[in-house]
C-alpha cells in the first residue's frame, strides 16, 4: 500500500544524540540493548511510575471508596418480617459503581496530564537508548518531556476520555439490567464503546509513537499516525498484543495469586520500561520503511563532537593527504591550482549560425567578466592546503631531484614513479 508521510522526513526529534546503524537488525539490537542496559531500563521505569502514582492513587482510593460504600448501605433487605423496614436494594450497588466511576475516572484524566510526564520521557529516552546502542544520560529523560510532552499528553487524554465513557456505559448497563430493564440497548452500546475504545488506544498507540519522533504540528500528527496505522492494520495488532505482555500477566494473575505477584513486580521494575521500548522500536522500523532514516555513522558522529580548532586541523591534514596522494599521477594544472566550478547560466553563450556585431561584443564581454571570476576565484583558494602542500611537494622535490645526477652525469627525470621517493 503506498501511503504518503513524506511531511515527517526532516523532522525527527532527535537534537541531542546521533542515529546508529544496526549491525544485528533492529530486533536484535533492541535485544541487546534490553539485556546490556537493564539497570537504565528500570531506573527509567521508575521514573515513569513515578508521575504516574496519581493516577495509581486515584484507581487505589476507588477501591477503598466503593468498599466503605458496601459497608454503609444495606444489601439484603429484609421481607417486611423484621425491624427496621429496610426499603428495595434493587440497583444499588450499580448505582454505587455509577456514581464512584463518574467522580474517579474524571480524576483519572486529570492524572493523565501528569503521567504524560513520564510517559514522554520515558519513551523519548528508550527510543534514544535504541538508537545509540545504550547511551542514556539522566538530564536526557527530561529532555524528552520539554520537547515531547504536548504531543504525549494528547493521546494519553483521548485514550483515558474514550475510556471514561466506556466505564459509564457499562455501569449503566449493569445499572439498567438491575432494575429489571431491557438490556438490548446498553448492551449494544457497550460493545460499541468497547470496540471504539480499543481503536482508539491503538491510535493513540501511533499518536503517542509519531509524536515522539517527529515535530509537528497537531493536524499533521493526527494525519500522520492514522496513515500509518490503515498500512499497518497486522503488524499493529501483533505488536500490540507482544508489547502488552506485563498487562497480560497482570489480568491473568487476577486468577493466580503467585503470578499476580510476578505480574506486579515486572510491572514496577520493567514492565513499562519493555512495553514502551518494543513499542518505540517497532514504530521506528516502520517510519524507516517510508522515510530515509539519518543514520550517522561513526565517524560522521566523531566528527561532530569536534570542536573548531581540531575541525580546522583535521581540514588542513585532509588536503595534505590529498596533495601527497595526487603527486603520484604527475604535477598537472588542474590539480596544483583552483579551478573555478562553472555553473550552466555562467557558461558563455555560444554564437549561432549568423551574428552581428553586437553579439561579438556580447560574448566577448561575457568572457572577459568570467575570466574576472576565474582569477578572483584562484586568488581566493590557491592557499588552500590542498594546493599549497601538493605545488609546495612538486617544488622540493623538483628541487632536490635537479640537484641529483642521475646515470652518465645526467640529471634525474621527474615523474611520477620518483615523486615520491
Amino acid at each position: 500500500m503506498a501511503i504518503n508521510v513524506k511531511s515527517l522526513e526532516g523532522n525527527e526529534l532527535a537534537d541531542d544524540y546521533s542515529r546508529k546503524p544496526f549491525e544485528r537488525g533492529r530486533w536484535g539490537t533492541t535485544w541487546d540493548v534490553f539485556k546490556g542496559s537493564f539497570g537504565k531500563v528500570v531506573l527509567i521505569n521508575l521514573l515513569m511510575l513515578l508521575f504516574m502514582l496519581p493516577g495509581v492513587a486515584v484507581v487505589v482510593i476507588r477501591m477503598f471508596y466503593i468498599s466503605a460504600m458496601g459497608l454503609q448501605f444495606p444489601f439484603n433487605a429484609n421481607t417486611g418480617l423484621g425491624y427496621p423496614a429496610y426499603p428495595g436494594t434493587q440497583g444499588l450497588s450499580e448505582s454505587i459503581y455509577l456514581s464512584a466511576d463518574m467522580l474517579f475516572y474524571s480524576l483519572l484524566i486529570v492524572a493523565g496530564f501528569i503521567a504524560s510526564v513520564g510517559i514522554a520521557g520515558g519513551a523519548y529516552s528508550l527510543k534514544r537508548l535504541v538508537n545509540t546502542q545504550g547511551e542514556f544520560k539522566f538530564k536526557s529523560f527530561f529532555h524528552g518531556v520539554r520537547i515531547c510532552y504536548g504531543n504525549a499528553v494528547a493521546p494519553v487524554t483521548l485514550f483515558l476520555i474514550f475510556l471514561f465513557g466506556a466505564t459509564l456505559v457499562g455501569d449503566w448497563k449493569d445499572l439498567v439490567i438491575a432494575r429489571g430493564g431491557s438490556g438490548a440497548g446498553p448492551i449494544t452500546a457497550y460493545v460499541f464503546i468497547i470496540i471504539a475504545t480499543v481503536i482508539v488506544g491503538v491510535y493513540s498507540a501511533w499518536l503517542l509513537a509519531v509524536g515522539v519522533s517527529y515535530k509537528l504540528s497537531i493536524g499533521t500528527l493526527f494525519k500522520n499516525a492514522f496513515v500509518l496505522l490503515i498500512a499497518n492494520p497486522l503488524k499493529t495488532v501483533f505488536m500490540s498484543g507482544f508489547a502488552l505482555i506485563p498487562v497480560w500477566l497482570v489480568l491473568i494473575g487476577n486468577s493466580i495469586a503467585f503470578l499476580q505477584i510476578i505480574a506486579y513486580i515486572i510491572l514496577v521494575f520493567f514492565g513499562l520500561s519493555f512495553i514502551l521500548m518494543c513499542w518505540m522500536s517497532f514504530t521506528q522500523w516502520v517510519f524507516d520503511l517510508y522515510i530515509t532514516p539519518n543514520i550517522k555513522a561513526a565517524a560522521e558522529e566523531a566528527k561532530a563532537k569536534k570542536s573548531p580548532k581540531e575541525l580546522a586541523e583535521e581540514k588542513e591534514e585532509d588536503g595534505k593527504r590529498i596533495a601527497r596522494e595526487l603527486l603520484a599521477a604527475g604535477k598537472s594544472e588542474l590539480i596544483g591550482k583552483p579551478i573555478l566550478p562553472i555553473a550552466e547560466e555562467q557558461a558563455v553563450a555560444p554564437l549561432g549560425l549568423t551574428y552581428t556585431r553586437a553579439d561579438l561584443g556580447r560574448v566577448s564581454a561575457d568572457r572577459s567578466k568570467l575570466g574576472g571570476e576565474i582569477k578572483r576565484y584562484e586568488d581566493e583558494h590557491k592557499n588552500d592546503p590542498v594546493y599549497a602542500e601538493y605545488n609546495k611537494l612538486f617544488a622540493e622535490r623538483e628541487k632536490a631531484l635537479q640537484s641529483e645526477p642521475g646515470k652518465k652525469g645526467k640529471k634525474k627525470k621527474v615523474s611520477s614513479d620518483n615523486l615520491l621517493k
